[in-house]
């Protein structure tokens, strides 16, 4: 007779927290990646002793501590496991389960013969993380012997003798020898019978042993038992006493029956799906889902791609308008997530279709005018995605040959302490401006001040995206002003409608803005940063100078320029001027442009050149009748 005809199981059954999913989608995104080899995991189970009416089955619990080293303790027993992760859902659907599961059980068998196993889980898994659905299958193999129950009755004769074991000891399977003495299954006196003692960690109302018994009652069969006495020790008071006689059908050479696949709650063989989608706030998912793209790129493509340098970075834009709008996606889309923007505009008519962060009522919903640039973009980034940390200032850079009045030295100033304070608050500036003056100040300050600087800047079918070299740097590059042999100036004055606007190709301020945030994070995955060396080749690619792209002829050249040692921007004396005097010398650079070009030795470049030409034209000693 098979003892499943006479003896009832109580089944094994799984449990699964929502946590064990969120470490193992950690675990796939960052450790597993493609690697689907089987690893090791853990589950517990509660200890008998703290089961009760209300908990009376123990269960496999699984949760965020299952990929973490643990031990068994009063409260909890820890059981070992295997973990087979897969790549895709057909994977999962054709692996192999039955003859998977016959391997398992003749490995089980083999460990048995040699007094070296203990109960293991097996767990295939398979996560699609874009929906957040999860998809597992536990198998718990289960060897089967055949035994006739010849003897059944309630049995407590060595309960006492069990519980002073079980208080210094660990053990599921006990051999009651001829002096009363307990012993584990190393000590085992082996023979044709013995009494037995299975501590059952069940304390099922209608008496039924866990299932795992039918792996301990094959092992006695393999040692040579025939007919044993076996206790199902309870703590509970409610041990029962069974008397076994082994089929003299079984035959220890033979390959095992082997079952052990869960059952869903229908009963039926097949895997369990958890959809936690529908659990996580949206904006958690969000931000998960934002993390997702960014660190499959690690899978094949990078796996040296350093993502968390790039997340840290808190970035400033100067400019919330076309290159501010692209540049400032392109940056959530690399996981940025502190964006802030300055500018001193207001939403026009004309924007909307070619800056993507504001729309048509934004054009006019400000008491009948357009919403102010800065702030009403760092709202929309926060519509297209709640995680990231936006801020938008209106204010108005201090620009280079446009003079402060005396009525409006106060605000200026205060706009200048306020730029410089954000300035010390981000490590990374971006000038996207649509003026050249406007430029000066921030290259000055992010020149002083050490920060990665980035420009762009467009023309009508042509765009320029640069970095500037840092002050300390050993082979400082050239910045914006460094080709200029003048100091900057105002650019508005005298202008047609076609020059005050900013006219270009649309699509090259997409093709510019997309350049400069690659730039970016290239400087970020070389070991120098800003300090890269000109075209050195960083973790994702190079690190060029200056990126030029003509339309015209859809054509890009990278090209590289020396730090001029009299820029009006980046030159030793101007960045060493604004250190000692700071406002001072810049009111005194924007009321005279010709005041920074005597300081950065730009005016005496201009007279020696003045002198050159004088002596070259009096050296030809040309009359009138030459021309």
């Amino acid at each position: 007779m098979n003892t499943s005809q006479n003896l009832q199981f109580s089944p094994i059954q799984s449990f699964f927290e929502s946590s064990f999913f969120t470490a193992l989608a950690s675990k796939k995104l960052n450790e597993f990646k493609l690697d689907s080899s089987p690893k090791s995991i853990s589950a517990f189970m509660t200890a008998t002793k703290h089961l009760n009416k209300f908990n009376n089955q123990p269960i496999l619990n699984f949760d965020y501590s299952s990929f973490e080293e643990q031990t068994s303790d009063e409260r909890n027993v820890r059981v070992d496991g295997v973990l087979l992760d897969f790549n895709t859902i057909e994977e999962f659907k054709n692996f192999n389960k039955l003859d998977c599961l016959r391997e398992w059980g003749r490995q089980l068998k083999t460990e048995m013969e040699s007094d070296n196993w203990h109960p293991q889980f097996y767990l295939l898994t398979y996560s699609d993380l874009k929906k957040y659905k999860f998809y597992y299958w536990v198998a718990y193999p289960l060897l089967h012997s055949q035994w006739v129950v010849t003897k059944s009755c309630s049995n407590n004769e060595y309960e006492l003798l069990i519980e002073d074991y079980l208080k210094s000891n660990e053990a599921s399977l006990l051999q009651v020898l001829s002096n009363d003495e307990l012993v584990a299954s190393a000590d085992f006196e082996l023979g044709m019978s013995g009494t037995f003692v299975y501590v059952d960690s069940c304390l099922d109302p209608q008496c039924r042993p866990l299932l795992q018994l039918k792996n301990y009652l094959y092992y006695l069969a393999l040692k040579g038992f025939k007919n044993i006495d076996l206790l199902v020790y309870r703590n509970d008071g409610k041990s029962h006493g069974f008397s076994l006689e082994l089929d003299q059908a079984f035959d220890p050479e033979a390959p095992p029956k082997v079952t052990g696949w869960e059952k869903t709650a229908q009963q039926k063989l097949g895997p369990k799906m958890a959809d936690l989608g529908s659990l996580i706030d949206p904006k958690q998912l969000a931000e998960q889902a934002v993390d997702l793209n960014l660190r499959l790129m690690k899978w094949r493509l990078a796996p040296q791609l350093n993502l968390d340098i790039i997340k840290d970075q808190k970035v400033l834009l100067l400019g919330a308008g076309t290159l501010g709008s692209y540049v400032s996606r392109a940056l959530m889309g690399w996981g940025v997530r502190k964006i802030t923007f300055v500018d001193s505009g207001r939403v026009s008519y004309s924007n909307p279709v070619r800056q993507p962060l504001f729309n048509f009522q934004d054009c006019y919903s400000d008491s009948n005018k357009g919403r102010l640039k800065a702030e009403r973009a760092s709202e929309a980034l926060k519509e297209v995605f709640p995680g990231v940390h936006s801020e938008g200032f209106h204010l108005e850079v201090p620009m280079i040959g446009h003079p402060v009045s005396d009525s409006a030295e106060d605000s200026t100033k205060r706009s200048f302490e306020k730029l410089r304070d954000l300035f010390h608050e981000h490590d990374v500036i971006f000038l996207l401006m649509d003026s050249r003056e406007s430029r000066w100040l921030p290259t000055v300050m992010g020149v002083a001040m050490n920060k990665i600087v980035v420009n762009a800047a467009l023309g009508f079918d042509s765009y320029l995206v640069l970095r500037h070299s840092p002050k300390d740097s050993p082979n400082r590059l050239g910045c914006y002003f460094c080709n200029d042999i003048v100091a900057p100036t105002d650019s508005f004055g005298d202008l047609s409608l076609d020059q005050m606007c900013t006219v270009t190709r649309p699509g090259g301020a997409l093709m510019a803005s997309s350049l400069s945030v690659e730039l970016l994070v290239s400087i970020l995955q070389h070991p120098l940063g800003a300090n890269a060396p000109i075209n050195d080749p960083s973790r994702f690619g190079d690190v060029p100078h200056q990126i030029r792209g003509y339309l015209s002829n859809f054509s890009q050249s990278k090209l590289s320029t020396p730090a001029y040692p009299h820029c009006s921007a980046c030159s030793q004396p101007v960045i060493e001027a604004f250190e000692e005097e700071g406002w001072e010398f810049v009111k005194r650079c924007l009321n005279s442009p010709k005041y920074l070009e005597e300081v950065s030795g730009l005016q005496k470049i201009q007279e020696e050149a003045e002198k050159m030409t004088e002596t070259l034209m009096s050296d030809l000693d040309l009359s009138d009748d030459d021309f």
